[in-house]
């Protein structure tokens, strides 16, 4: 069976429906697909780097033939990638800009207090995330590997136009690899749950051989 490496979004889990929903799609495909969690050390201690190296050791284990990332879990794959990962990614509305677009909007104080999906109640989480995040250069220049970015024309979490100008960054800098490309889900939102058929699609793609050299 191929591997995929599967890395979730912020305040969410290896539960979560899109995964869920992927798997039935893809494991009667021959697809096996690993799905660590994330809120480690712990949600409330939420660690960037932490989250970057789990990422890299999955892939060193498993040797995926795509790495999955779906909104801040796409940022830990472009950052993986940067740092060794190889296989072909995916990335589902990927949260590009997110701690410099929250910073700002924090409330005071330290512990902040966001909606868990996975807990479904909220949960504390640390300031020194958001400042970690705000501080990352992980969309300045593409990644070395094949990439799909997937992002929904409706999407209320991540802006599309901000994503767009990264890709167009990307596509100018001359560095995209072969078999890159961007796909607009016409009315779709940050979750994509309705768009797995075609998230699905493109995993199979992306494993395949026919990506052009």
């Amino acid at each position: 069976m191929k591997k995929i490496l599967y890395l979730h979004g912020f305040a969410s889990s290896p539960a979560g429906r899109k995964i869920t929903a992927l798997k039935q799609l893809l494991e009667p495909r021959g697809f096996e697909i690993s799905a660590p969690d994330l809120n480690i050390p712990s949600f409330r201690r939420l660690d960037f780097d932490s989250v970057v190296r789990l990422a890299l050791w999955e892939s060193k284990t498993h040797s995926p033939a795509v790495i999955v990332g779906s909104s801040l879990g796409a940022l830990a794959a472009l950052e993986a990638s940067r740092r060794g990962a190889t296989a072909p990614l995916l990335l589902i509305a990927p949260a590009v800009g997110f701690g410099k677009r929250w910073i700002d909007k924090l409330p005071p104080g330290d512990p902040l207090f966001f909606f868990h999906h996975a807990a479904e109640k909220e949960l504390p989480i640390h300031r020194r995330f958001f400042e970690q995040l705000a501080a990352l250069e992980t969309d300045r220049r593409p990644p070395p590997s094949p990439v799909t970015v997937v992002m929904g024309t409706n999407d209320a979490s991540v802006p599309v136009e901000l994503v767009r100008e990264v890709w167009e960054r990307w596509e100018a800098s001359g560095e995209l690899a072969a078999g890159s490309r961007f796909i607009d889900i016409e009315g779709g939102d940050h979750g994509l749950v309705e768009s797995v058929g075609k998230i699905a699609e493109e995993v199979v793609r992306l494993a395949s051989d026919a990506i052009p050299a």
